[in-house]
């Protein structure tokens, strides 16, 4: 069989339909660990190639898988090959080498690995039982009812019944206890003991098992509750939308007001999929930016993320919002991040809400986007390419003549009108995938992607002559046209704030020449 990256199945042989009863067709496109007890997921996933399989008729059988990783020049994984093989029919060889490989586990794990037979006590007691307990492995294995005469008597009933019905199950099964155990210096610890009953005809049943020193645990519970009921508070008085995603398993924990901000279905929580959740919601003109975003975080180009987007909501409106988070790595390997959405029409300061346009702040995150990836370009390729290629950009920034005068005589109610029929103009002169956006007052600016130097001025000549013809303003027709300064990418400026600076002087130029367009030139 075979596996892509993330586990997904892209080959098995007819064999595959005989071992496991799982037909090809409804194995292809999913991922190997839907056949993988849960249990055993994690073991597979750190290498260990023996786990316990489900088959069609939803029973587990015990199998070994080792996978071959095909990486490219870069090393990055491309894919795993391997053969399924039965434990039962696996060699010797295979055995001991699993053995082995447990046994030099038993020695990172912080916890005792026991294995128990009826009249018998503990079959096998791994050492970590004298650090956590005090007692010696030979202590403990010496007297069959040692365990039994060590928990708490509060706790002994309950954990009894467990245990009993563990010797005389009729079927193989997971189960788990938590009691108190008294350790050889009198302490009382608490223990989460992780078992299995293993049940094989013709011999007594036993159970394997884990014991976990859990007594931190213990005593912070109840901060634990009190803590859990706060965050659930400000959750819910929270006007931003709360979120978890799990890296490893593709799952998301969502809040709910999450869920109304994107219109989300929320009759499943965690919801799965991954980065597929999030994904369709995007304006597909937003989709790679915001990919982007949260990908740099991931490889530690920043600290955390934020990033603003149009989102599709299910009734056909169009939002902004901003979506941002930081990610928890363990050994440099991020395993889940966690963030907020945020309605940005809700919020006034990245959101102008008397024209429905991006204000400053959403304008600048799409500004510092394109210098990245106008630089990312740069590096790849020949200077002359990247100013002609996608990744080149202009700045225009514009300001209405004489707007201060519709203000003064006909009222700043009037001014407003001109305002929203302004920033219609603007939205019809460009394309979708361009950003237009109310800096303050009469002052907007337009971001312009994949265009050379000749589109943006000819782009900008065109907008000031839509800006130019008649306004009708209730009774009142006004005329008024715009100044626009106009800087691109193929200057070469490293920052938004130089970006924004020469664009201004630009406009200033072309105010006081009465020119209506003027491009920056140094």
């Amino acid at each position: 069989m075979q596996t892509d990256a993330r586990w997904v199945v892209t080959y098995v042989n007819p064999a595959w339909q005989k071992r496991t009863g799982h037909p090809p067709g409804g194995t292809l496109g999913e991922s190997l660990l839907t056949f993988v007890h849960p249990e055993d997921q994690g073991t597979l996933r750190s290498g260990m190639p023996v786990f316990r399989l489900r088959l069609a008729n939803d029973e587990h059988r015990w199998v070994r898988l080792q996978l071959q990783a095909q990486t490219d020049a870069a090393g990055r994984l491309l894919s795993r090959q391997g053969v399924l093989i039965e434990v039962a029919e696996a060699t010797e060889q295979v055995l001991v080498e699993v053995r082995q490989r447990f046994l030099r586990l038993l020695e990172t794990i912080d916890g005792v690995v026991w294995e128990a037979e009826r009249g018998v006590g503990n079959t096998f007691l791994s050492p970590q039982v004298e650090r956590l307990f005090g007692y010696t492995v030979e202590e403990w294995r010496a007297d069959p009812n040692f365990w039994r005469s060590h928990v708490h008597p509060d706790d002994f009933p309950a954990a009894l019944a467990i245990d009993e019905a563990a010797y005389n199950a009729t079927r193989s099964y997971a189960y788990e206890m938590n009691y108190r155990l008294f350790a050889k210096s009198g302490e009382v610890i608490w223990v989460r003991d992780l078992c299995r009953a293993i049940v094989e005809e013709g011999r007594p049943n036993r159970m394997i098992g884990l014991m976990i020193d859990v007594s931190r645990m213990k005593h912070t519970e109840l901060r634990l509750v009190q803590s859990e009921s706060r965050y659930e508070l400000a959750t819910r008085g929270s006007n931003d939308g709360i979120w978890e995603w799990d890296l490893q398993t593709g799952a998301w924990h969502v809040s709910r007001r999450f869920h109304e901000i994107l219109g989300l279905d929320d009759t499943h929580d965690p919801h799965g999929g991954g980065w597929q959740l999030l994904e369709p919601f995007i304006d597909p003109e937003d989709r790679g930016r915001v990919q982007a975003a949260y990908r740099r975080h991931l490889a530690g180009g920043n600290a955390n993320f934020s990033v603003d987007f149009r989102a599709r909501h299910p009734s056909g409106r169009l939002l902004w919002v901003n979506w941002r988070g930081a990610a928890q790595f363990a050994n440099g390997i991020p395993v889940r991040m966690g963030g907020s959405l945020t309605d940005l029409a809700e919020r006034s300061s990245s959101y102008d809400a008397l024209t429905n346009l991006p204000g400053r702040p959403l304008f600048r995150d799409r500004l510092e986007h394109a210098i990245a990836m106008q630089a990312e370009a740069a590096s790849r390729t020949d200077a002359a390419r990247t100013e002609s290629g996608t990744a080149a950009f202009a700045v225009l920034l514009l300001d209405l003549d004489d707007f201060k005068t519709v203000n003064d005589t006909l009222g700043h109610h009037v001014g407003d009108q001109l305002l929203q029929q302004v920033a219609r103009r603007l939205e019809s002169c460009v394309r979708s995938g361009d950003l237009v956006a109310r800096m303050s007052g009469d002052e907007f600016n337009v971001l312009l992607e994949s265009v050379d130097l000749a589109t943006a001025t000819a782009r900008a000549e065109s907008i000031a002559a839509a800006l130019a013809a008649p306004y009708r303003l209730g009774a009142h027709t006004v005329t008024l046209g715009a100044s626009i300064g106009v800087v691109g990418s193929w200057t070469g400026l490293a920052t938004a704030d130089e970006y924004l600076r020469a664009a201004d002087s630009a406009m200033y130029r072309a105010k006081s020449r009465r020119s209506g367009v003027c491009v920056f030139s140094g």
